[in-house]
Formats: structure tokens, C-alpha cells, sequence
């Protein structure tokens, strides 16, 4: 936007420029044209006529007069006034003695004044020396032009032509044209680009409640052709997301019960068996694997497992997860409360808290401390234990499923390796986020942070 102003802005000096320039090439041109009409003019008419007519070719921007002589002095040489020469030849043709014989600037008087009875017409030569005056201001000095012809007779024809000059002025005001024209090109660009913009906007936030929120309602398909076929893109792709996922939950839940059926008949012929070493053996491995794949169907429906959101209680959902803990025989205590209910799924958050209560439990050993942080938009949830803790590098390894650092998939010392990564999938299917950080003395810290307004 800055380099469009600047180019705006230089573009409408360089444009004022070459209009200046121009005004004063044609005014140049004017005079040359006016000044060899009048010399051909007076040519053709006698001499007797001629100073009658002299007195009415007499008048702004250019004064004439019959009785200066031809001057000796030698002719300005300047730059302006060779080129104005050159312009009078052209215009006079070779045969007509011409000079210019000054450009100069003058001061612009106040007003233009013409008085007969102070001036009498060509009552003598200084008169004409005077630049016109006009009413108003005092403005830019005019350039003065002397030129003199000679009609074939030996008349002398001198021409005093006044060229307004460059305004001293006029920077400044330009300037200050300039910087209203920036101010005003900057608001436009500013209020056209947002406006073009404001789509980008529209399609970023549907974007990112779609990650938390696959049920959230469609955009309107609205507004230019382009927008429009863009919102409609992006409803199909939501649509499809769904259907996909809900083609997924349906095939799981097939899985879930062509796992089960064989497992429930093994069971049905292990009570058949007598008791012993082997029978109890079986019997755990079947429990093994029935939570295993509870486990896996939990971190496969985890970010969208179809439960509805409502308001909870997030103090009394929290109160629920440690009576749970305490019954494994934790120590748990618990500091803050949440002001305010909740927007959340409550089965899949209180699977979340337990998980990580429950991780705690396991590798950090009884006592836990549970705290509840309000931090305006977000709430924090902090399980803390004084367990050995976990190295810096393993703390975000540990969320990847199938993932234990001890290097055992026992569950009798850590489960599947899925809690957290179950945990981690609730957390941010709800708009929030777990870290691990360490503990100040020892152990672990699991952050849940949950938006106010999820």
C-alpha cells in the first residue's frame, strides 16, 4: 500500500510538472503567433493607419509600441531566449529583421492597472517597461520578453511580452495537495483492500473452527461469482469430511463387534475349563486384549466421536475424575475452581482428565495435585505428580501412539501407550491443547488448556 501511494503520489507531481510546462511552452507559442500576426499586419497598412490600429493591438499580455529605435545592444543569448527567437523566425520567415533582446523576471505587481491619465498611450517608451498588474495576492514574478521587428518601411515594432514565471508558491501548495490526495488514495486502498480481504478472513476462521467443530454451520455462499464458488468448495469439503468420518465410526464400530464375537466365545469356553495356572492365564490375556481394543476405538473416535457439546460442570466432572484416582489408592489434592460452566463434550473430557490422572498415577506415584487456572479466554487444568519426570526431548514423543518410554508394552506398567495420545486428540478436538513441562522439585506436569468459549 506504501508503494502505491509513493507511486501515486510522484505520479501526480511529475503530472502537475509537465502540465506547468506545458502552460508555459503554449503561452510561448501564443505570443510568437500574436507577434508575427501583427508584424504582418502592420505591413499591409499605411503608414497613416497604423498608429491608430498600433493603439488598439496595444493591450495584455502583449504591448507594442512604433517609437523605441532599434536597439544596438546586443541580443540576450540565453537558453529561453534563443529558443523564442528561433520560434519568432519560424513563425516571420528569413526576410524580417528580428531581435529579442532580454528575458528577464520581474516582480508581479498587486493589480493590473492602466491608467490613461497617468499614462498617457505612448506617451513614452518606460511605460511599456511596466509588467501588468493584477488584482489579488502576490504571486510568481513574470518573465519578461523584448522583442523588436522591422516592417519593410524601416518601422520599428517593439514587443514587451509578460510570461507568468514559476510560483514560489506553488511547491507548498502543491505539497499540500499532494499530501491530502496520499491521505486520500491510503483510506481508499485501505477500505478497497480490506473489503477484498474480508473474504480471506471469512474462510481462515470457518477454516479453523472447522478443526474443532466438523458440525459447525456451512458459510454462505454469497457475495462475487469467485467468493461464492469458493464458500461452495469449501462446504463440500466439509461435507465430505463428515461423511467420511462418519463412514469410518460406522466401519470401527463393525470392527468393534466382529473383535468382540470371538473374544466372548473364547470366554464362554474358558468357563468350561477347571481352574489352573493356564486358566487364569487366558483369562488375562483376553482382558489384554478387550481393553486394547477399547483403547484403540477411543483414539480413533477421539476427535470426533459424534457426542453432542453441552454445558458441564467442569468442578464437578474434575470432583468425579479424583474419587475415581483415590479408589486406586491416590492422594490427590485439589486446588482452584473454574468460575464459569463449560462448553464441552462431557464423556470425552472426562476420559481426557482421566487418562491423564491416571498417567500420573501410574508413573509418578500417589500423590497428585490437580489444579484449575483461569486465564481469561482459556482455562488451564494442571496434573502435577513427583515422579521421576521425563527428559526434555521425550516430552512431546510420548503423545504418539503406541509410544512408552520405558520400553514396555506390559499393561500392568503402562497400558497400551494410547492414553495420551487419546488425551492430546479430546484436548484439541475441543480447541485446547496438553503439554508436558517439568515440575519445580520433581516430577511432572500435564497442562490442559481449554478455550472459555469452546
Amino acid at each position: 500500500m506504501a508503494g502505491l501511494t509513493a507511486a501515486n503520489l510522484a505520479g501526480m507531481w511529475l503530472n502537475l510538472d509537465e502540465r506547468v510546462r506545458m502552460g508555459r511552452m503554449m503561452r510561448s507559442e501564443y505570443a510568437a503567433q500574436r507577434i508575427a500576426e501583427i508584424t504582418s499586419l502592420l505591413n499591409d497598412v499605411a503608414p497613416g493607419d497604423r498608429e491608430r490600429l498600433v493603439r488598439v493591438l496595444d493591450a495584455p499580455p502583449i504591448r507594442l509600441s512604433t517609437i523605441e529605435p532599434w536597439q544596438t545592444q546586443a541580443p540576450n543569448t540565453g537558453d529561453d531566449a534563443a529558443a523564442f527567437a528561433a520560434k519568432l523566425r519560424e513563425k516571420l520567415g528569413d526576410a524580417t529583421p528580428l531581435q529579442v533582446l532580454s528575458i528577464q523576471s520581474v516582480p508581479r505587481a498587486e493589480r493590473w492597472h492602466r491608467s490613461p491619465e497617468s499614462h498617457p498611450p505612448h506617451a513614452d517608451a518606460a511605460r511599456l517597461a511596466e509588467p501588468p498588474r493584477r488584482e489579488g495576492p502576490r504571486g510568481a514574478p513574470l518573465t519578461r520578453v523584448l522583442a523588436q521587428t522591422r516592417l519593410a518601411d524601416g518601422t520599428v515594432l517593439t514587443f514587451r511580452y509578460f510570461l507568468p514565471g514559476p510560483n514560489p508558491e506553488t511547491p507548498l501548495r502543491l505539497l499540500g495537495w499532494l499530501a491530502l490526495i496520499g491521505v486520500s488514495v491510503t483510506l481508499l486502498s485501505a477500505w478497497a483492500v480490506r473489503r477484498l480481504t474480508r473474504p480471506l478472513a471469512v474462510f481462515s476462521d470457518a477454516a479453523t473452527g472447522l478443526a474443532k467443530n466438523l458440525d459447525q454451520p456451512p458459510l454462505p455462499e454469497t457475495g462475487p461469482h469467485e467468493v461464492a464458488q469458493a464458500a461452495r468448495a469449501f462446504n463440500a469439503m466439509q461435507t465430505e469430511l463428515k461423511r467420511y468420518l462418519d463412514t469410518r465410526a460406522e466401519m470401527l464400530a463393525g470392527i468393534s463387534h466382529d473383535l468382540r464375537l470371538p473374544i466372548t466365545r473364547v470366554r464362554l469356553r474358558l468357563e468350561a475349563l477347571p481352574d489352573g495356572a493356564h486358566k487364569a492365564g487366558i483369562d488375562k490375556d483376553l482382558t489384554e486384549m478387550d481393553a486394547l481394543i477399547d483403547d484403540t476405538l477411543a483414539f480413533l473416535r477421539a476427535g470426533n466421536s459424534g457426542e453432542p457439546q453441552a454445558k458441564i460442570n467442569l468442578n464437578a466432572l474434575i470432583d468425579g475424575v479424583i474419587e475415581d484416582a483415590e479408589a486406586l489408592g491416590a492422594t490427590v489434592e485439589r486446588h482452584g475452581r473454574a468460575g464459569a460452566p463449560l462448553t464441552a463434550r462431557p464423556l470425552a473430557l472426562r476420559r481426557c482428565l482421566a487418562n491423564l490422572v491416571d498417567n500420573a498415577r501410574r508413573y509418578g506415584g500417589p500423590q497428585i495435585d490437580v489444579s484449575v487456572v483461569d486465564q481469561g479466554d482459556t482455562l488451564a487444568i494442571l496434573i502435577e505428580d513427583r515422579g521421576p519426570g521425563l527428559p526434555g526431548a521425550d516430552r512431546e514423543r510420548v503423545f504418539e501412539p503406541y509410544v512408552r518410554i520405558e520400553g514396555s508394552r506390559a499393561r500392568h506398567t503402562g497400558g497400551s501407550g494410547l492414553g495420551l495420545a487419546i488425551a492430546r486428540a479430546i484436548a484439541r478436538g475441543h480447541g485446547g491443547d496438553i503439554r508436558l513441562d517439568a515440575r519445580p522439585g520433581g516430577g511432572l506436569c500435564a497442562r490442559l488448556t481449554l478455550p472459555i468459549a469452546s
